[in-house]
């Protein structure tokens, strides 16, 4: 509240009561002032029938054009009260007359009063309402000036506000600087990387040729893992930095998984791994098809890599809310303290594969929350690792 609300309602309250004392100071002075007129007339009435005794008739007369309706009262020992006046009938102004002038006054004061309050609370709720429109502005994304409203108790408060506000939006800036920078990075490093994969192969095949042994294969074996390194770390860049455009095309759900399965053929028939897709009728989503295939291979791939030389089975079905695909295995599952963590980036497992790098899970996460899906690791109730993805409906 500020001064001048402060102001305002003293006043309220010093009006108040002044009408009150005023009401009350009119009654008392008013039977004040008849009370002097009746002693007076009472004395001189008593004087007149003293000296004068048949004067009675005239007096009465004289009293009683100043009459005024009312009770008869009770009768005192004085002259007047004896010939059935009060002090009433000498004034135009009764008790019940103060009295009302009085409840007015009072009535007066107490709406005075409630009006004073009233504006106050209007006051208060307007400036509220105005922080909050600023508050709702600011969650949008519209970065105003919060414009100074006067010196009150709200003062304080909108100033905190605004710098916080101010603050958020800076730090929210270094944020988004030092995402960039280490997207930039990661580009950097990728790039780096693919120039000495590039020399480091020229001299696997000059080996090969040149030399015998198993050197040059695990060489190669090396070299493959960098590749996919240096292409994993490009593809994350790109995700930070939010440069990765992905389509939205209408794709068949049965055909994508059965073109991710193809991508993995040669790694499935070097490990005895059979892939089981049944057709389960025509099922569409919205999705980046290449992108989205890319995910799938990568849980694919994980599943054969916990499960060589059995069977990795797909399914899928849709409902009025998402798409489902569920991708599993009939291997050991997951390890209990590795399920909150398989989809951190470099995060690998206790029963990770020989090789893995840790980033196709987080990749595979990646891509499909960019297009308004879910995914989620558990593990079958027979024994077997699950991936669940959910592609919901805009």
């Amino acid at each position: 509240m500020n001064g001048r609300k402060n102001i305002a309602v003293t006043l309220g309250f010093a009006l108040s009561l002044s009408l009150l004392a005023s009401a009350l100071t009119v009654f008392m002075v008013s039977h004040y002032y008849s009370r002097l007129q009746f002693n007076l007339l009472n004395s001189v009435c008593r004087e007149i029938l003293e000296q004068e005794p048949e004067t009675k008739g005239l007096i009465l007369a004289a009293l009683k054009e100043y009459m005024t309706e009312g009770d008869s009262g009770t009768m005192n020992p004085d002259i007047l009260s004896s010939f059935g006046y009060r002090i009433s009938d000498f004034t135009a102004l009764s008790i019940g007359t103060g009295i009302l002038f009085a409840v007015a006054g009072f009535l007066f004061g107490a709406l005075l009063l409630c009006l004073t309050f009233l504006y106050r609370n209007k006051k208060e709720s307007l400036r509220i309402q105005a922080l909050t429109n600023y508050l709702e502005q600011v969650n949008m994304g519209k970065a105003v000036i919060l414009s100074a409203s006067g010196e009150d108790d709200f003062s304080k408060l909108e100033d905190e506000i605004y710098k916080t506000v101010t603050f958020l939006y800076q730090t929210k800036d270094a944020a988004v600087q030092a995402k960039n920078h280490f997207a930039e990075n990661l580009s950097n490093i990728a790039h780096q990387i693919k120039t000495p994969i590039t020399a480091i192969s020229l001299s696997v095949q000059m080996m090969k040729r040149d030399c015998g042994g198993n050197y040059p294969g695990q060489v190669e074996k090396q070299l493959l893992r960098l590749t996919h390194l240096e292409e994993a770390l490009l593809v994350l860049s790109r995700l930070d930095a939010g440069t990765l455009l992905l389509k939205q095309d209408e794709t068949d759900v049965f055909t994508m998984l059965v073109l991710a399965a193809d991508n993995l053929q040669e790694l499935l028939t070097e490990s005895g791994t059979v892939m089981d897709i049944p057709e389960l009728g025509e099922m569409a989503v919205t999705v980046d098809m290449d992108w989205t295939m890319e995910a799938i291979i990568n849980l694919m791939k994980n599943c054969m890599e916990h499960n060589k030389g059995g069977t990795v089975h797909c399914s899928y079905a849709q409902n009025p809310l998402y798409t489902e695909i569920l991708i599993w295995d009939e291997g050991n599952g997951f390890a209990r303290e590795d399920l909150p963590h398989l989809f951190k980036r470099f995060y690998r497992g206790q029963n990770a594969g020989e090789g893995g790098i840790g980033i196709g899970l987080a990749l595979s996460k990646e891509i499909i929350e960019r297009q308004n899906g879910t995914i989620r690791a558990r593990n079958m109730p027979d024994g077997g690792a699950c991936f669940e993805i959910r592609f919901y409906y805009i």
